[in-house]
């Protein structure tokens, strides 16, 4: 007879904590835990870089991982991923993934995160928060697929809670929120929605001349296999762009980028 007493075995779940300090002259300070690393890169052109790595390779249940980046006054810097980042089929409690991000005054800060892989059963809730002082502004890229699609495979279940949340000198100036599950899985092939389309990105600026970024941003909105749209309210451009690969969706941000920024792409992007 087998002997059913004998306890499940509690799986190790991976943590990991990142947090970058820079001022105008460089770093000040860098502190990382677990799982979680932030390198920084020697630039020559550009913004100085931070690259933030989750060393278990991705998410799945239970996982915690928190970046985050503080600017000083007048500070200004690019803050992305050294890859994509994956969520795998998760049996009990959701991931959990954090971004803290304060910019002070007068400072700046792309946040260029590489792509979320989102595989068939992830459980992923995932909170991005924005603090910019006065006179501060922020560029911020989310990309998501559906699935492994190299690979065929469409989600038929997915847990995801995603916000990102921009407050200046305390007040909200920015809230998008995205959440995902089986039901609306069903649903995404509405027009309304995402029109069967597996990759998507929102790309954000937040500055009292982003909407002045509008004509720009509109002249490159032509990528092939790439559906876009751009709007201008007080204080933000907004742009929402949807594909059936991220090949496609890669190359629409990267000339979005280009056109919106002074600077180079991040050295660590693969273009």
């Amino acid at each position: 007879m087998f002997d059913t007493t004998v306890p499940v075995p509690t799986m190790q779940r991976s943590r990991g904590a990142a947090h970058v300090i820079m001022g105008r002259r460089g770093v000040i300070d860098l502190a990382q835990s677990g799982s979680a690393k932030a390198m920084l890169p020697r630039v020559t052109a550009g913004l100085p870089e931070i690259v933030f790595l989750n060393t278990s390779g991705g998410l799945a249940a239970d996982d915690r991982i928190v970046f985050g980046v503080e600017l000083r006054p007048q500070a200004r810097t690019l803050a992305t991923t050294q890859t994509a980042e994956r969520a795998y089929r998760a049996k009990g409690g959701p991931a959990q993934a954090r971004v803290a991000l304060t910019v002070g005054a007068d400072g700046w800060l792309d946040w260029l995160p590489q792509e979320t892989i989102l595989y068939d059963g992830a459980r992923l809730e995932r909170e991005t928060t924005v603090d910019l002082a006065p006179g501060a502004g922020c560029l911020l890229l989310e990309m998501l697929v559906l699935g492994r699609l190299a690979m065929g495979e469409r989600p038929a279940q997915l847990h995801l809670h995603d916000r990102r949340i921009v407050r200046q000198a305390g007040r909200i100036v920015h809230h998008d929120a995205l959440a995902l599950d089986d039901a609306a899985l069903a649903r995404l092939a509405g027009q309304a929605l995402t029109g069967a389309c597996p990759a998507m990105a929102t790309l954000a600026v937040i500055a009292p001349d982003a909407p002045d970024l509008l004509p720009r941003a509109r002249a490159v909105l032509d990528e092939p296999g790439v559906t876009a749209a751009a709007s201008a309210p007080p204080g933000r451009l907004v742009l929402r762009m949807l594909a059936a690969d991220g090949w496609p969706l890669r190359r629409q941000i990267n000339r979005l980028l280009l056109a919106l920024r002074p600077d180079p792409l991040p050295r660590i992007w693969q273009v």
